[in-house]
Parts: structure tokens; sequence; C-alpha cells
């Protein structure tokens, strides 16, 4: 059930997604998940504010390892969002928070 039928908005569930991506608690994930909620979540569709949310979910260290490429990603989070957060780890000369 997405914030619409729970009678908020989608952009109210963007902004608690934007919140939380910046602020997990682990400073390397807090900037890889703050940078690409800042540059695409308005983009995303209910679809990939799911997969998102569900990545939010995910445990910090879990995450990393994944990002770094340390551990398998497992196929319930390997989708499209994922692989997004990868692309902004892999960038040359990242702006961090911009």
């Amino acid at each position: 059930m997405d914030d619409v039928e729970q009678g908020g908005s989608s952009e109210n569930r963007r902004k608690r997604l934007l919140f939380r991506a910046q602020r997990r608690g682990f400073k390397e994930v807090d900037l890889i998940f703050g940078a690409y909620a800042e540059r695409y979540l308005n983009r995303l569709d209910t679809a990939g504010l799911d997969q998102f949310e569900a990545l939010l979910t995910a445990p910090d260290q879990d995450v990393y390892a994944w990002l770094r490429g340390a551990t398998p990603v497992p196929p319930d989070y390997d989708n499209p969002v994922f692989a997004g957060l990868k692309a902004v780890c892999e960038q040359k000369n990242p702006r961090w928070g911009s």
C-alpha cells in the first residue's frame, strides 16, 4: 500500500525517504543514499520508490558490502535502484551532497 492509499501523498513519501536516506547512521552509506536521493528520487515511479525504501531497510553494513562488491547482492535487492546507487559509487570525482 502506498502513501496515497494511506491518505498521504507521493511528495510526502519522497520527502520522508530523502530524510531517511541522509540519516541512516553510517556516514559512507548516508552519502551514497543521500546523493542518489537528491538526484533521482523525484524521477522514481512507485516501483522505484518501493525498491529504494526496501534498500533503506537493509542493514548498513550489508548494503555497504554490496556496493563495494565485497559480497553478492541478494536477488531481492538487485534492482535498478541498487544499480543507480552503485553508479553513484563509481562516479569519478563525485559531488556528495550537492
